[in-house]
């Protein structure tokens, strides 16, 4: 009964799927014979795109009494609506969407489909080398062993032992391959792949460095317990090293440009393109809120089957009745899902007026229930709502879930939002002395003088979330 083109369909997933290119022919022949291991599989992912179009808007400073008397929405689709509703205008198809994106921009397909991973990129190096067959499928095994970050976690004798199993000699055998082989892949590019910890990758990427006293320094900090590199202990590693200090603190600045994951940069990141269910702009002294065009279905009873009730009432009549009132009730379900985030996404703009107006630092405690009371709905009803949606901002685009937080006590008795406390975290170490940086105990305190009590722990958290550094890493020498 309903028909919907595929350019107007719903877009439910934000974002592209990722696609991995295919091993060329020839990496294909280095094929690991069944004494080493068995081939592994390449899946390939797709991407869609759909497209819709524009529908109903609110103003906050005019939102009518009469949302408030509708039927409550259900989420769940259960087509508990008592009258059929007018699909009149549903009725007519969408127009294909304009591609928001610039000219100048690549489109996530296109940067997907040119993507090389790791493996890719350093089986097409093993071309050039002339290996016996037994090194080519040991060299290839180890390629495919890489982690994301181009580490080669497993210890050797363990690799050897899970394909060679109770067979001590092929163990031994493949050990000894394994062996050559690396040395061949540390020497791959990019520098530092194959490298079994993080300090033998630094090590590996200065080999590639040009000879002076702070890159032999380098190497010898790399040597040393990696906790004092992390910080930043420069007295005991030039006791350590046998260096002054000043070669050693330039050492440091060397080791700094090096890549400690070099196979990140292969990682394709999927590229989420988060596209709004709900457009905030500024309008007067108030906010206007829309619903995105690009996320709105249109349905529509198909006029075949809407003239074939009319022409044979006699015949089918009350079966054909019932799937057409299953359709408009279908389509009634969509409106009511809608319209419940467009309910929801007023009432979380009245309460945070101030955020729209001055940022997160002026974002307000605000939980779940406050809006399932204003508006006659269950908590977990908003909850469903808010997960996955997105409002754009004149700050930025946010999830629904974002403009909730919890609370924390103030000097004059009143509460602030942990979203704001953690955006004034944020602002003092962007603001801190590079050479003494700000402590949990000292940001704690500088909470305390703008009257927030936020306790040290409390600001560890939020630092994490924020994944901000601690003090000791965000040294600068």
């Amino acid at each position: 009964f309903l028909e919907v083109s595929e350019d107007a369909a719903p877009r439910e997933e934000f974002g592209l799927e990722q696609t991995d290119i295919a091993v060329s022919q020839e990496i294909r022949e280095f094929e690991l014979t069944p004494d080493f291991i068995a081939t592994a599989s390449i899946d390939t992912g797709a991407s869609s795109t759909h497209d819709a179009e524009k529908t109903s808007e609110v103003s906050v400073d005019s939102v009518s009494d009469s949302s408030e008397a509708k039927l409550e929405e259900s989420w769940e689709g259960d087509g508990t609506v008592e009258t059929s509703p007018d699909d009149s205008e549903w009725g007519s198809d969408a127009p294909a969407r304009k591609n928001n994106l610039d000219d100048s921009d690549a489109e996530a397909s296109d940067l997907t489909g040119a993507h090389e991973s790791l493996q890719d990129h350093l089986h097409r190096q093993a071309l050039a080398l002339r290996l016996s067959p037994e090194d080519q499928a040991a060299l290839h095994f180890l390629i495919e062993s890489l982690n994301d970050d181009g580490y080669l976690e497993d210890p050797l004798p363990e690799l050897a032992a899970g394909l060679a199993g109770d067979d001590l000699a092929q163990r031994e055998e493949l050990e000894q391959h394994f062996s050559v082989v690396l040395k061949l892949l540390q020497h791959m590019e990019p520098a530092g792949v194959g490298a079994r910890n993080l300090a033998e990758c630094l090590g590996l990427q200065l080999l590639d460095c040009k000879d002076c006293p702070e890159v032999r320094a380098a190497m010898s900090v790399c040597k040393q317990p990696i906790e004092l590199l992390a910080k930043r202990d420069v007295k005991r590693l030039a006791y350590l090293c046998s260096c002054p200090e000043t070669v050693i603190k330039g050492a440091i600045a060397v080791i700094g440009r090096l890549d400690p994951k070099p196979g990140r940069r292969f990682v394709n990141v999927e590229r989420n393109l988060v596209v709004p269910d709900v457009l905030v702009v500024k309008s007067g002294r108030g906010f206007k809120i829309t619903l995105n065009s690009d996320v709105m279905p249109r349905l529509r009873v198909h006029d075949i089957y809407a003239n074939a009730l009319k022409q044979h009432r006699g015949q089918g009549g009350p079966a054909l009745q019932q799937r057409l009132q299953e359709a408009r009730w279908f389509i009634k379900n969509i409106q009511q899902r809608f319209d419940t985030i467009l309910r929801v996404s007023s009432a979380i703009v009245e309460r945070q007026k101030n955020f729209f107006s001055h940022g997160e630092l002026a974002m307000r405690p605000l939980v779940l229930r406050e809006i399932a009371d204003e508006l006659g709905l269950h908590e977990s009803t908003i909850s469903r709502v808010t997960t996955a949606k997105y409002m754009s901002t004149p700050f930025g685009t946010f999830e629904l879930k974002y403009f909730f937080g919890s609370s924390l006590g103030t000097e004059t008795g009143g509460n602030a939002s942990s979203t704001a406390v953690r955006a004034l975290i944020k602002q003092f170490v962007s603001s801190e002395s590079l050479k003494k940086p700000l402590s949990d105990n000292q940001i704690s305190e500088m909470l305390k003088e703008q009257g927030i009590e936020c306790a040290r722990r409390t600001v560890a958290k939020y630092r994490e979330a924020l994944r901000i550094a601690p003090a000791n890493l965000r040294k600068s020498l």
